[in-house]
């Protein structure tokens, strides 16, 4: 490494990393803040897009006769399918550029300076999309902008947490990502269920506005938290990394815990280099496309599982709930504020969230994705079964039974999302990748959720628009057949990282199969591997290090 540094490391595979302390727990509890940004951008659109004053303001239809309410519009009172698609997908469009530039900036200046930049190309998005009434192409600008904040934000995050967080509860802290999403989305529809009746610019600017709280909270707190120490590492800076993973871990710099970690850290990082060089920035990328597609721990093989992983996620349906839900139980006609029905459907996503913690450990990512995965398979194919067989539950007066067991199967479907497929996906995609190419790996597996998120959020409204499909509950055959995909991809291409150092994770890929994958235990460190171990010899009390 630069500067003649030599660390030297332990051959005991379990005493690489520090206990875990209160202090680590809340630098990464709050670093999953991101998620805010995540879940709110995305919860306040459905609901303004069924707002009557958005809506006027957009068509310039006249109001429906009085009385009226958010809650019951007339059904040619809605935005035009185009216009709800563009709005909404516009901003996954922005997202995926916005993760994908995100990792060259965060292998350059670091990951903490990448979020705070991204906190501030946010805020400008918000302004964009506040500040003019009725002009269409500054509240899409807008949008963009602010999807490439988030993308900064999004993609970042999920390095960040993943190359500071003990492995022990790896898996939990980074499910506090995922929980934070599902906060920002319950925050965002109780305040555009406050704001739902106004007949006044507050309907929709009230809800925008509040996202400057979050880009202020996450921002300027970013300043008090250290960097990655694998940044400072990949960079080539000893002394900083070492400074960076004692803070991270609570520990004193000459603590043999930090030693140790950083030795693996070190010796990872100059095995893959060995291996994978890179000599410019385009190679730099090509790195990422490199080895056999029937190599586990090849990159290219980590690539596909990462971006694949992602796109998964988004085909399982789940978004279209949350970002079509209050336009969808408007269309049943038997619910008397679909408004409320949408809030319920994000406080159960909230309240089974936390759940993850637990099962993400204790079970592992893969075994959870798979079991998630059947349940929403499940769930949504019923609700499509139930919808076809009562055809007059979207008429008013029609079914409210039928359109009953449809919003309980839609909030269980939702549950087994927040519980496994949720969480999961963010947690692997940050174990995945070997540190030459983390940040680009992390930043294309991000992209991927954005692009898909995109392609949902275009193609969606014309499924279930009155002017266009008119689909209502059979929708949902389509999102059971992708979701039946998703998890055979899981079954077939997703490996059990549970309880794994970001090394060790580089040892099992490259020695098991994802089917085999639950039963492998670490066996040697990468220090041993590259001769640079220490081993202990006791003094009369003392402890004195010799190199191996």
């Amino acid at each position: 490494m630069p500067g003649g540094a030599v660390v030297l490391g332990t051959t005991d595979t379990d005493r690489i990393e520090a206990p875990v302390t209160l202090k680590t727990y809340l630098m990464c509890v709050f670093a999953a803040f991101g998620g805010i940004f995540f879940g709110y951008d995305t919860g306040w659109m459905g609901g303004v897009l069924g707002m009557p004053y958005f809506i006027q303001m957009y068509t310039h239809k006249p109001y429906p006769p009085e009385p009226f309410d958010a809650a019951h519009l007339p059904a040619d009172f809605a935005l035009p399918a185009w216009e709800k698609s563009l709005m909404t997908s516009i901003l996954s469009a922005g997202t995926f550029f916005g993760a994908l530039v995100a990792g060259d900036i965060a292998d350059v200046v670091g990951r903490r300076p990448t979020i705070i930049m991204g906190c501030v190309i946010f805020a400008v998005g918000c302004i964009l999309e506040i500040a003019p009434k009725d002009a269409l192409a500054a509240f899409v600008i807008g949008r963009l902008v602010a999807g490439g904040g988030v993308g900064f934000i999004s993609a970042i995050i999920i390095l960040y947490m993943s190359e500071i967080a003990p492995k022990k509860v790896r898996g939990a802290l980074v499910s506090g990502y995922q929980f934070c999403i599902t906060i920002g989305i319950l925050l965002a529809n109780c305040v555009v269920y406050a704001t739902q009746d106004r007949l006044d610019t507050g309907s929709y600017r009230i809800p925008i506005g509040v996202q400057f709280l979050w880009s202020i909270i996450l921002g300027f707190g970013l300043f008090f938290l250290p960097e990655s120490p694998r940044f400072w590492a990949r960079k080539g800076d000893i002394e900083k990394a070492t400074v960076a993973l004692a803070t991270v871990r609570d520990q004193p710099r000459d603590s043999d815990y930090v030693q140790d970690e950083l030795a693996e850290i070190i010796a990872n990082l100059e095995f893959e280099r060995a291996h994978i060089p890179s000599s410019g920035y385009v190679s730099s990328w090509l790195a990422c496309f490199k080895g056999s597609l029937f190599d586990g721990s090849s990159n290219v093989r980590r690539t596909i599982v990462g971006t694949g992983l992602q796109c998964a996620q988004q085909f399982t349906g789940i978004n279209f709930i949350f970002y079509f839900g209050t336009s969808f139980f408007q269309t049943l006609g038997t619910i008397d504020n679909p408004f409320l029905i949408a809030l319920i459907t994000t406080l159960v996503n909230v309240l089974s969230t936390p759940i993850s913690f637990y099962i993400i450990e204790k079970y592992g990512r893969r075994r959870i994705l798979l079991i998630g995965g059947t349940s929403m398979v499940i769930c949504q194919f019923i609700v499509a079964i139930v919808g076809t067989a009562a055809p007059h539950a979207q008429v008013p007066g029609g079914n409210p039974p039928a359109v009953k067991a449809e919003i309980a199967l839609i909030c269980l479907n939702i549950a087994s999302f927040a519980t496994t497929w949720g969480p999961a996906a963010w947690v692997v995609v940050g174990e995945l990748f070997p540190l030459p190419i983390r940040s680009r790996g992390v930043g294309m597996s991000t992209a991927s959720n954005w692009f898909w998120n995109c392609i949902i959020g275009v193609i969606t409204p014309y499924f279930v628009s009155a002017d266009k499909l008119n689909l209502g509950p059979k929708v949902f055959f389509i999102w059971g057949s992708t979701a039946m995909l998703s998890t055979l991809f899981a079954y077939f291409f997703v490996s059990e990282t549970k309880g794994l150092s970001l090394e060790q994770v580089d040892q099992m890929l490259a020695e098991t199969t994802p089917r085999t994958s639950s039963g492998w235990k670490p066996h040697t460190t990468w220090a041993s591997a590259e001769g640079k171990v220490h081993d202990k010899v006791e003094h009369e009390g003392s402890v004195e290090k010799v190199e191996a």
